[in-house]
Formats: C-alpha cells, structure tokens, sequence
C-alpha cells in the first residue's frame, strides 16, 4: 500500500513544482508555444512558496501535485494553482487535494474561496459545489476561464463522489 503525504511546500521545492505544473497543463492539449506563453503564470517561485499557503502530495516519496492559496482580503481565499502529475490525473489525488485545501479552510474567517479555473476542470470543481460567478479573458484568443466560486457556509465534502 503507498503512503500518502500532504506537507507544506518550501523555496527549494519551487522547480519542481513548476515543471509538475507545466507538465500537467500540457496534458490537456495545450501546445508548447501556449505553455511558453503562460511560463509566468505557471511559475512558482521561492519566494511565492515563502509567501503563500503551498501544499505537496507525495505518494511514497514521490511527488504527484500540489495546491497553493491566499488570502485575497477579509472575507476571500483564492486558490491559485490545483495540479496533479499527468501519470496521476484521474486517480483521485485532485480530490484529496482539495478535500485537504477545503478542510484547512473550512473554520476559518472566510466566507467563500474563489478558483480562475482552467476549462478542463470546470466539472471537476463543480463536484464539490463550486458555482460559475463570472468568465475572465483568457490569453487565448476568444476564450474565457471559468470564474468559481465555493460559499464555505455550505461547505459539504461528503457528497462530492
């Protein structure tokens, strides 16, 4: 059986983070000119780690994804980044990553976590309760991402099979 970590990220895990990020958006079709495009935003420095809530998963030793979020103000938390190892998408550990993210949050001061999700996730998020509020423009031309919204209030986990 594999064991199964979920620890705080620190500086010195930042390329690796990032080249797991690349590597998972590049799952989804996204050419390579595209991902080069969006090498920024995909970037996670030491810096940003040091600076925001970073989680890893690990399976055994080896690492399969990770989430980061913040605050945005009083009554927000945005999570960033949600990404998973190609070779372990559809297997579960988006879910436990989540569900890990959601229950850190949950007695928390904030009212609602927003996500910019990319299009290829929208279904997932929306199995855990996460409503479209809005489309923000994506980089690619005539394309919007999902803007989504969780109301922690009615925050229930366990109907999200």
């Amino acid at each position: 059986m594999s064991n199964l970590t979920i620890k705080m990220a620190i500086g010195a895990d930042s390329d690796a983070l990032t080249q797991l990020t690349i590597r998972s958006k590049a799952h989804w079709g996204y050419g390579e000119r595209q991902i080069e495009a969006w090498r920024d935003e995909l970037t996670l420095t030491e810096a940003y780690i040091e600076n925001n809530h970073v989680y890893k998963l690990l399976v055994d030793t080896i690492l399969v994804g990770f989430y980061a979020y913040n605050a945005e103000n009083e009554t927000d938390v945005k999570l960033h980044f949600l990404f998973i190892e190609p070779d372990y998408i559809g297997v579960g550990y988006g879910k436990i990553l989540l569900l890990d993210f959601l229950d850190r949050i949950k007695n928390s001061k904030f009212k609602r976590v927003l996500v910019d999700s990319d299009p290829h996730a929208e279904k997932f998020y929306a199995k855990f309760g996460f409503k479209v509020i809005g489309q923000l423009k994506s980089t690619i031309k005539h394309r919007f991402l999902p803007i989504m919204e969780l109301r922690i209030e009615a925050l229930d986990t366990r109907n999200s099979d």
